[in-house]
């Protein structure tokens, strides 16, 4: 009688940003998705497959929600929930994200060495010894089967990253680290099946002569030897057949965001010869799962030490304020920030964007939680010299990248993408919506009717003093923003990457949300309010098209 064929079954979750418990310590609501669900979906699968179950992770799990806030920078001393989950749920590796290696040495070296499974990044390199400072690969064995996992991080850590957060390290070119290791895993480890694990997106990004932001797709075509690749970062689900080398056909798996999907496949092996007879994949959704009661069980205990935290009051607000509000212009959920950064820094300009779609502060108590929403990630504030010719050519990528150009009353003023898209850092628009700077302290207009380039027109500071395009200013902004990210400030604004260090006159020593905190706390009532700074012009076509495009975008 012929033996049965070895199936495995791989599941691969992706940029869970904290979401492991079913509820959203920010708006203190039930949550869809999260790792409770998703560790339920594994168990049903482990009925199945029994122990050739593999489960993978890629990363940005360090960042966004309270619970990994927590653990991060409010309770160090315990261990790290991410770490406790991954090992209570027994994943087999994990590689590390860009929003973890925005934490700090502190915080990512102390959770990888709280992490059981292997924490992978072959392209990671330790500049004082040459080699990867995590585990470039690992070898997982599954009923005589050997699967080699190599894990790559994006290389674009240094256009977003201070490099106090890096230091010592360095990130190597995807395409050839992965030519490189496939090769010594080929050559050493003789596995029966290789995958990629990789925190990149799928294609484009940041590109430069060094390196591509999103180089899976590059990696998939170019790289022999892949049989599946698992990757993430840019919060899209996708499942893509890419052909490889000598057409060989690669299947490519992206989960999105937030362990609403999970990515996985099945691989099916001959039991005498070990030799790989089919593979076959996608995405799978997993609300529809309850959460694991013996991991909520587990939990608890950390489940009630956050939510006491996110729940305490620190002040009230007025009114409610609308992040969906900043796109079409002057808004006081934008303005609230800009006010925080001019009052703290002294600076002369302040750049902001606005970093969630669609949320708002609810008037009346504002507690913990809501500072979450209030500012979404752990940015520093920074303050850069900045001529007033190179404020207005950021200003002008922004608006490039947020705005129409208009040749008729009837056009979109919002530059969207055709079609609709699940893309989580984009949603309707064509651009990512996190790099729409707008400023305070100078007053401006912004043309629509003009082509790129030749949108944003500045009248004067705000303070009623001439505005100067050869004068030098002070410009407070995020630590994002200030170390290149979104390339306002390189592409945008034209000053070299290496000159950006040198333009920093003031970093904060804290995140932007503790000094959120210090200051509400301090005036416990706030009452944030728009600057009518800045106008889309002419408003005989910005009005209308303002209205009919905020009621596309948001239904209303």
């Amino acid at each position: 009688m012929a033996q049965e064929d070895i199936k495995i079954k791989i599941i691969e979750t992706s940029d869970v940003h904290g979401c492991f418990f079913p509820f959203d310590f920010i708006n203190r609501a039930p949550m869809k998705g999260t790792l409770s669900r998703v560790f339920s979906y594994v168990q049903e699968q482990c009925l199945k497959y029994g122990e050739n179950v593999i489960l993978l992770d890629n990363g940005d799990i360090l960042q966004g929600q309270p619970s990994c806030y927590y653990c991060n920078f409010v309770k160090p001393e315990l261990e790290n929930v991410a770490a406790s989950v991954i090992n209570y749920m027994g994943y087999d590796a994990q590689t590390i994200g860009n929003h973890d290696i925005e934490t700090g040495h502190a915080v990512y070296d102390k959770w990888a060495s709280e992490v059981h499974c292997p924490v992978l990044g072959a392209n990671i390199i330790d500049t004082a010894t040459g080699k990867p400072y995590l585990t470039p690969y690992t070898i997982i064995e599954r009923s005589g089967v050997r699967i080699a996992v190599i894990g790559l991080l994006t290389a674009a850590i240094p256009n977003w990253l201070h490099e106090e957060l890096w230091s010592g390290l360095h990130f190597e070119e995807m395409v050839a680290s992965a030519r490189k290791w496939v090769k010594i895993v080929k050559e050493t480890e003789h596995p029966d099946l290789i995958i990629g694990l990789f925190h990149s997106g799928k294609e484009g990004g940041i590109i430069t002569p060094e390196y591509e932001e999103d180089a899976t797709l590059r990696v998939a075509k170019e790289v022999d030897g892949f049989d599946i690749i698992f990757y993430g970062h840019d919060h899209t689900s996708r499942k893509d057949w890419c052909e490889g080398p000598g057409g060989k056909q690669v299947l490519c798996l992206d989960p999105s965001c937030n362990a609403i999907l999970v990515a996985e496949a099945e691989v099916v092996f001959d039991t005498a010869t070990k030799q790989l007879k089919t593979v076959k994949g996608g995405l799978r959704p997993v609300s529809n799962y309850p959460p694991d009661k013996a991991f909520i069980q587990h939990f608890q205990p950390v489940i009630d030490s956050i939510k006491t935290f996110v729940n305490r009051r620190i002040g009230s607000i007025k009114h409610t304020i609308y992040s969906k509000d900043c796109y079409f212009g002057n808004a006081p959920f934008t303005d609230l920030i800009h006010d925080l950064q001019l009052e703290m820094t002294g600076a002369d300009v302040s750049f902001n964007a606005p970093l969630t779609f669609d949320i708002s502060i609810k008037e009346g108590d504002i507690h913990v939680s809501d500072l979450f929403n209030l500012y979404k990630y752990e940015n520093q504030i920074y303050t850069l010299s900045m001529t007033g010719r190179e404020i207005r050519d950021h200003l002008e990528m922004s608006y490039d990248l947020w705005v129409n150009t208009m040749t008729s009353p009837d056009d979109h003023i919002m530059l969207m993408q055709d079609g609709s898209s699940d893309d989580q850092q984009r949603y309707a628009f064509k651009n990512l919506a996190f790099n729409f700077d707008s400023a305070a302290g100078i007053d401006y207009e912004v043309d629509v009717t003009k082509p790129d380039g030749e949108k944003v027109h500045i009248l004067r500071m705000s303070n009623g003093e001439p505005f100067d395009m050869d004068k030098w200013y002070r410009v407070t902004m995020n630590s994002y923003r200030g170390n290149g990210g979104g390339e306002l400030l390189t592409k945008g604004a034209g000053i070299p990457l290496e000159e950006l260090k040198n333009r920093i006159i003031f970093r904060s020593e804290k995140d932007q949300r503790h000094y959120l905190k210090e200051w509400i706390e301090k005036q416990q009532i706030i009452d944030p309010q728009a600057h009518d700074n800045w106008r889309f012009i002419p408003e005989s076509w910005t009005k209308a098209a303002l209205e009919r495009d905020k009621k596309l975008i948001f239904g209303e």
